[in-house]
């Protein structure tokens, strides 16, 4: 009996429950897993917080947006350019594929809209689950497609159809390379302009003014702060910002010159630039071939579309921005560098020869014979090449380039249109030795002073050229805003005596009344003053040149310059181009005498 107690003993003091560390661990652990609760519960309540409660508010509370409506543009004269139309879309909130009726929904919307079902839920995954404003889904509905989406709108729960901004080219083809157009934004142009305030559906603009003013014309987005319940079903609109629209544009451009240029330029490639030669106002700028602008405001561009855009003859590229080699107008600038340079005195008379021959380079008039003894008006009277030769040898290269640089070539004029016009090319010893790996020479110079060889200008910087003259020797910037502050602003002088000035207006002069343009000089014209250009272009293997003309009216105090340039047309200035402004001039002065404004010879 004793053994039980000695065991009972043995067993009791062998016990190890409470006794040690153990206590000590618990509480530890029990501290430590408290003070991970409440680390946890403090991080999700202060640091993360605010986004919970963002979440809360996007399942309870709805963004539905409004977009601004773009500003009008509109011509000198008050006549629409560029508007808004109201068409209907259809938008969806952007967790819509996720939900179960998506599986009725996503077909039967793909059905009526004519759109595949996985390019609608791309649009819904671009957006966002998370995103608390409507996706639009597609825009300008017709009729049979509203009708249908009416008709199966309970099978369409969460589709909604909203009238939105949309923009209408009323003129069309007529002033594309001027007004432009607008596009939805691309997905990659999204991300790049999300910091500016693009949303996703939203346009912006390409080419023409649209591009260039687009901050001015965009406007900025509003909406309303809607309550939903749990079903998305608004109850109470909690705010409202008004969208705020873009400002109106009022242009430089006259409609019905632009019209008429239009009209005069045809089917041939080329451009037309009208300006107000005092202060750089463009009243008119064609290049053909065009496009039609509204095209770019239809959901989808068909295959017949896409061809128009992107043929061989390149309608989308402005040729009135766009550079070629400037043939005899640059005589101008040869007349300048001469006068100036005070190498040529303006009673200078020289011989003209049917060629020359230069550094073992026969150089040839263009008929061939030569036109005897010149002087600096009947030079450009007769757009003789074989006095301009000797000029040139007389005035040296650098001079002639130093001129040609002071007129504005070789540089962009300062138009609203920077990113689409070019700069054109003024070459020099060190381009040429860069391009061709050879120094320049008396022939560069020689080809130059009838404006060929490498020597690349706009139909807008010869427009400019040709306002030196016009105006009594100053270089103006073309600009598209209607300004009506002081002509100095837009213009600096090029500091020419005046002795050249009078020798250009009188040389121009005698274009029209003796010389290679006697086409212009009609009675039912004020006197018009202007240059004939043909510049030696090949297209593929055939020689087809360009044809240049220059002009202005009335001679002696203007107020209308234009210059016209028919591309690879494969005749002269004074047969292509010069009937060009004909048009344009007749028409112009046309309905000035109508309004009783025209001055006559």
């Amino acid at each position: 009996m004793a053994i039980l107690p000695s065991l009972l003993s043995i067993q009791k003091n062998t016990r190890t429950v409470g006794r040690g560390s153990q206590p000590l661990f618990l509480i530890l652990f029990t501290l430590l897993m408290t003070s991970g609760i409440g680390a946890r519960l403090a991080y999700l309540q202060i640091m993360e917080g605010p986004k919970h409660k963002e979440r809360a508010e996007s399942n309870r509370i709805r963004m539905i947006t409004k977009q601004p409506e773009r500003g009008n543009i509109f011509d000198r004269n008050g006549k629409l350019l560029a508007t808004t139309r109201y068409p209907r879309s259809v938008y969806l909130w952007p967790m819509a594929h996720t939900q179960p009726s998506w599986l009725v929904v996503g077909p039967l919307l793909s059905q009526i809209l004519e759109i595949p079902q996985a390019e609608i839920e791309q649009k819904l995954i671009d957006a966002g689950v998370n995103s608390a404003s409507l996706v639009r889904i597609a825009r300008n509905l017709n009729d049979a497609q509203v009708t249908a989406l009416k008709e199966y709108e309970t099978e369409l729960a969460g589709v909604e159809i909203n009238t939105e901004a949309m923009r209408y080219y009323p003129q069309g083809k007529i002033t594309a390379h001027i007004i432009g157009y607008t596009r939805e934004l691309t997905a990659e142009q999204l991300k790049e302009k999300r910091s500016q305030g693009y949303r996703l559906g939203d346009v912006i603009g390409h080419m023409g003014v649209e591009k260039a003013y687009e901050k001015t014309l965009r406007g900025e987005w509003g909406g309303q702060q809607v309550e939903v319940d749990g079903a998305g079903r608004p109850l109470r609109v909690l705010g409202e910002k008004q969208a705020q629209a873009g400002n109106d544009l009022h242009l430089t451009i006259d409609l019905e010159i632009q019209k008429v240029a239009e009209k005069a330029i045809g089917r041939r490639n080329g451009a037309i630039v009208a300006l107000n030669p005092n202060n750089g106002e463009v009243l008119a700028m064609v290049s053909h071939p065009t496009f039609d602008p509204n095209i770019f405001s239809k959901p989808k561009l068909s295959q017949k579309d896409w061809e128009s855009l992107q043929n061989a003859e390149h309608p989308l590229v402005n040729r009135a921005l766009s550079v070629f080699p400037p043939a005899s107008t640059f005589k101008i600038v040869t007349t300048t560098a001469a006068l100036e340079s005070g190498k040529f005195s303006p009673n200078t008379v020289l011989q003209t020869y049917g060629y020359l021959n230069i550094g073992g380079t026969r150089f040839g008039e263009w008929n061939h014979a030569g036109f005897g003894p010149l002087g600096f008006v009947g030079a450009m009277q007769w757009s003789s090449d074989t006095f301009f030769y000797q000029i040139a040898k007389g005035i040296g290269g650098p001079t002639l380039i130093d001129w040609t640089r002071r007129y504005g070539f070789g540089e962009k004029t300062g138009f609203d249109f920077a990113t689409e016009e070019a700069k054109g090319l003024v070459p020099d010893d060190t381009w040429k030795r860069k391009a061709w790996k050879m120094p320049w020479t008396v022939g560069d110079t020689v080809n130059m002073s009838i404006g060929q060889g490498a020597l690349q200008t706009s139909p807008l910087q010869v427009a400019v050229m040709f306002a030196v003259p016009a105006n009594g020797g100053y270089r103006v910037q073309p600009h598209l805003l209607k300004d009506d502050g002081d002509a100095k602003k837009w213009r600096e002088s090029l500091n020419m005596k005046p002795v050249t000035v009078k020798i250009l207006r009188d040389g121009l002069r005698k274009v029209i009344t003796e010389g290679t343009a006697q086409a212009l000089n009609k009675p039912n014209l004020p006197p018009v003053a202007g240059k004939t250009g043909t510049a030696e272009a090949w297209k593929g293997r055939a020689k087809q040149n360009h044809a240049w003309f220059g002009a202005y009216a009335p001679a002696d105090k203007p107020e209308i310059l234009v210059v016209a340039f028919g591309e690879h047309s494969g005749g002269g200035g004074g047969s292509v181009a010069a009937p060009m402004i004909l048009e344009i001039f007749e028409d112009y002065f046309a309905r000035k005498k109508a309004s009783g404004t025209v001055r006559r010879k």
